[in-house]
C-alpha cells in the first residue's frame, strides 16, 4: 500500500476511534438495533444513544441484536457495568452467528461481591467450538464511568480492546487445523442475564435478589463492518466482497498488533490475566491446544 493510502487509512482508523469516545456515531441503539429478549426491560434515550439493560429476576434479563449481518469490521460500544452488589450477574458485549456450529466472539463481564473486582471474560467458537477463555481482573472500575469495549476482526485475526488498549488477540490459523470463523455472518449482541450457578467465584457467592433490578449502561455504538445485505448478500450469505484485500480492515497494517500495541497487550496480560486456557494443563490432560504454541499478536 502506498504511502498515501496508508496515511488514509490511519487517519480514517483514527478517526472512528475518536468518534466512538465522544459520541459521535453513525449508529445508534434505536435505528440499528432490535430488543430481542424482554424488551421491557430495555430503555433508550438520548435519540438512541443511550441504552440501559436490567436484570430483574433470574428468568427475565434483556438482550439487544444489531440489524446488521456482517462478517469482519470492528464493533464498539461503551458500557458502564452494575454497581455495587452484581454477583451472580453476566453483562454482555459479542458478536455470533445463528443455528448450528455457530461462529461467535465475546466479552463477557461477569459481576461480583460488593468490593471485589469484575471477571472480563473473552472467548472465541468457531464451527461451534470454544474452549478458548481468557479472563482478567480490569485495572480500572468498570461500574464508575463508560469504557470502550471493541471486538476487530478480520481474515487474520481477531483482538479485543479495551479504551483502545488489545487485552488479547487470536489468530487464524486455520490452514494449521486450528478453527477460525471467516464463512458464517454474525450479530452484534448485548446483554445481561443470570448466572447465579457459576459466574462469581464458581458459582460459591449466589445472587442477591434483593438488589434487583441489576442495570447495566450502555453508550454509543459504532459498527464498521462489511454489512452482508448492504453488499448484496442477502440471506444467501455475505459476498467474496468482504474477503477483498481492498477493504479497510484487510490492510496488511491491520493484519497484526503494532510494536506498541504489543507492548500494552504483553504488559495487560502479565498484570491482569487470571485465567489463561493455554496454561491450563490439568483441563488437556497435561497438553495444551495447537495454537497454544503459536505466536498470537
Amino acid at each position: 500500500m502506498g504511502s498515501p493510502a496508508k496515511a488514509a487509512l490511519v487517519a480514517a482508523v483514527a478517526l472512528v476511534a475518536v468518534a466512538l469516545e465522544v459520541g459521535l456515531v453513525g449508529a445508534n441503539f434505536r435505528d440499528d438495533c432490535d430488543i430481542t429478549w424482554e424488551p421491557q426491560n430495555a430503555k433508550m434515550d438520548e435519540g438512541g444513544n443511550h441504552l440501559t439493560l436490567s436484570l430483574v429476576s433470574n428468568s427475565s434479563g434483556c438482550m439487544l441484536r444489531s440489524k446488521k449481518q456482517f462478517i469482519f469490521g470492528s464493533v464498539s460500544t461503551r458500557i458502564k457495568l452494575v454497581k455495587g452488589n452484581s454477583a451472580g450477574t453476566v453483562t454482555t458485549y459479542y458478536t455470533s452467528s445463528i443455528g448450528d456450529n455457530h461462529d461467535e466472539i465475546d466479552f463477557e463481564f461477569l459481576g461480583n461481591e460488593t468490593g471485589q473486582p469484575y471477571t472480563v471474560h473473552t472467548n472465541v467458537f468457531a464451527d461451534g467450538v470454544g474452549q478458548k477463555e481468557m479472563q482478567f481482573r480490569p485495572w480500572f472500575d468498570p461500574t464508575a464511568d463508560y469504557h470502550n469495549y471493541t471486538i476487530f476482526w478480520n481474515e487474520c485475526m481477531i483482538a479485543w480492546f479495551i479504551d483502545s488498549i488489545p487485552i488479547r488477540v487470536f489468530r487464524n490459523y486455520s490452514a494449521r487445523g486450528v478453527p477460525f470463523p471467516t464463512r458464517r455472518q454474525m450479530y452484534a449482541f448485548s446483554s445481561i442475564w443470570a448466572a447465579e450457578d457459576w459466574a462469581t467465584q464458581g458459582g460459591r457467592v449466589k445472587t442477591d435478589w434483593n438488589k434487583a433490578p441489576f442495570v447495566a449502561e450502555y453508550r454509543d455504538i459504532s459498527l464498521q463492518v462489511c454489512d452482508c445485505a448492504a453488499s448484496g448478500g442477502g440471506a444467501a450469505g455475505c459476498p467474496e466482497s468482504c474477503a477483498s484485500p481492498a477493504n479497510w480492515y484487510a490492510a496488511l497494517d491491520l493484519c497484526q498488533l503494532s510494536k506498541a500495541q504489543l507492548r500494552q497487550m504483553r504488559a495487560v496480560q502479565l498484570g491482569y490475566t487470571i485465567y489463561d486456557y493455554c496454561a491450563d494443563g490439568k483441563r488437556y490432560n497435561g497438553t495444551v491446544l495447537p495454537e497454544c504454541s503459536m505466536p498470537q499478536y
